[in-house]
C-alpha cells in the first residue's frame, strides 16, 4: 500500500505543518482550507501567513478551497477543530470520497454530547473506509522546521499500520503503530485540560515544585480516566499519553498552556481565547471530557478544577488551592 495523493483537510498550522512533512514524501499534496485569499497567498508565496509565518512550504503543496479534490484522494487527514469534525465528515462522504481512501483523524478531543473520539465520529460518515488515527508530542512550528519529532499511528491491521508508518518517517521523525486506537486519541485529548491548569500555576507564579507534582498527578489522572474510557493503560505511558502531555504542559508553543497561563495572570477565558487568536481544544475538551468522567463516575480532581475556572467562574488560585486541600492519599491510589 502506497499513497500518491494524499489531502489535507484543514489549513491550519498543524494541517499546514502535516501537508509540509507529506510533500516531501509523495509528487503532490493537497491542502484544503476554507479561505480564498488564504489559499490564494499560500500557493503565490508559499508560506501561511497566518497559522504558520516562519515556515517555507513547498512548491508541491497546493492549497485550494474546492472540496472535490476529496474524491481523487488515496490519503485523507483530518486536522479541523474537533467540534467540526462531525459536520465536515458528513460533508465530505456526501461528495463521494473513494471507499478505498485511508482516513487519518489528527485532531484531538471527544465529542461533547456523544463522548465519541474522533475516529468514531469519521467513521459514522465513512463505515467502509479504512480509519486511523496519529498523535504525539508534536507542535507544527517545529514539525515544519525538520526537528526530529515522534509520532504514534494508532490503526487495526498490519498492513496499513506499516503503510502510514513509511509515509510518516524519515531520518529525523520516527513513527510507531500501536493498536490501542481508543488509548492513544484519550491521551491526545486529555492532556489538552492539564496543559491549562499547568499554565495556570505558571501564570500564578507557584513554582516548578508545584507545577512538576501537578503534572506527575495528571499522568496519573489520565492513566485512570482513560483506562475507564477503554484504553490501555500502558498506552498512556507512551507518546500519546505521558510525551503530549510534557509537550502540552511546558511548550511555549502549547496553546493550552498559553490559555491557562493567561488565565493565571488575572484575565478572563474570553480575553485569553481572543488574544491566543486561534482554536484551543482544551477548552470545549474540559467540558466534554468532564462529562465523559461524570458519566463513569471516575475520580478526576485535576479536571475538575479546571472546568471549575472555565465554566463556574471559580477564581484560579482558589481552584489550584483546593488540590492542595483534599484529604491524603496513596500515591498508588
Amino acid at each position: 500500500m502506497t499513497f500518491k495523493n494524499p489531502v489535507v483537510v484543514g489549513a491550519g498550522s498543524w494541517g499546514t505543518a502535516l501537508a509540509t512533512f507529506l510533500a516531501h514524501k509523495c509528487p503532490q499534496v493537497h491542502l484544503l482550507g476554507r479561505d480564498p485569499a488564504n489559499a490564494q497567498a499560500i500557493n503565490e508565496t508559499h508560506c501561511n501567513a497566518r497559522y504558520l509565518p516562519k515556515a517555507t512550504l513547498p512548491e508541491n503543496l497546493i492549497a485550494t478551497i474546492d472540496e472535490n479534490i476529496v474524491k481523487t484522494a488515496d490519503l485523507l487527514l483530518f486536522v479541523v477543530p474537533t467540534s467540526a469534525t462531525r459536520s465536515t465528515a458528513e460533508k465530505l462522504a456526501a461528495l463521494g470520497v473513494p471507499e478505498s481512501a485511508v482516513l487519518l483523524s489528527c485532531s484531538k478531543g471527544i465529542e461533547l454530547d456523544s463522548g465519541k473520539r474522533m475516529s468514531q465520529i469519521i467513521a459514522d460518515s465513512f463505515p467502509l473506509n479504512p480509519i486511523a488515527v496519529l498523535s504525539g508530542p508534536n507542535h507544527a512550528e517545529e514539525i515544519a522546521q525538520g526537528l526530529p519529532a515522534a509520532v504514534t499511528i494508532g490503526c487495526h491491521g498490519n498492513q496499513l499500520g506499516e503503510a502510514l508508518q513509511e509515509i510518516f518517517a524519515n531520518e529525523r521523525f520516527r513513527s510507531y503503530t500501536n493498536q490501542d486506537v481508543a488509548g492513544i486519541e484519550l491521551g491526545g485529548a486529555i492532556k489538552n485540560v492539564f496543559a491549562i491548569a499547568a499554565g495556570v500555576a505558571v501564570g500564578l507564579k507557584l513554582g516548578d515544585n508545584a507545577n512538576s507534582a501537578l503534572v506527575t498527578r495528571a499522568l496519573a489522572e489520565m492513566t485512570r480516566l482513560g483506562t475507564d474510557l477503554g484504553g490501555q493503560p500502558e498506552t498512556f505511558a507512551g507518546l500519546s499519553g505521558l510525551g503530549d502531555l510534557i509537550a502540552t504542559c511546558f511548550s511555549v508553543h502549547s496553546r493550552n498552556h498559553k490559555i491557562g497561563l493567561a488565565l493565571g495572570q488575572g484575565k478572563s477565558l474570553e480575553q485569553a481565547v481572543a488574544e491566543l487568536g486561534m482554536v484551543a481544544e482544551g477548552v470545549p475538551n474540559t467540558r466534554s471530557i468532564y462529562e465523559a468522567a461524570r458519566r463513569g463516575n471516575t475520580r478526576t480532581p485535576i479536571l475538575d478544577v479546571v472546568y471549575a475556572m472555565l465554566y463556574q467562574k471559580v477564581p484560579p488560585a482558589e481552584a489550584l488551592d483546593q488540590l492542595f486541600r483534599r484529604s491524603p492519599r496513596k500515591e498508588s491510589e
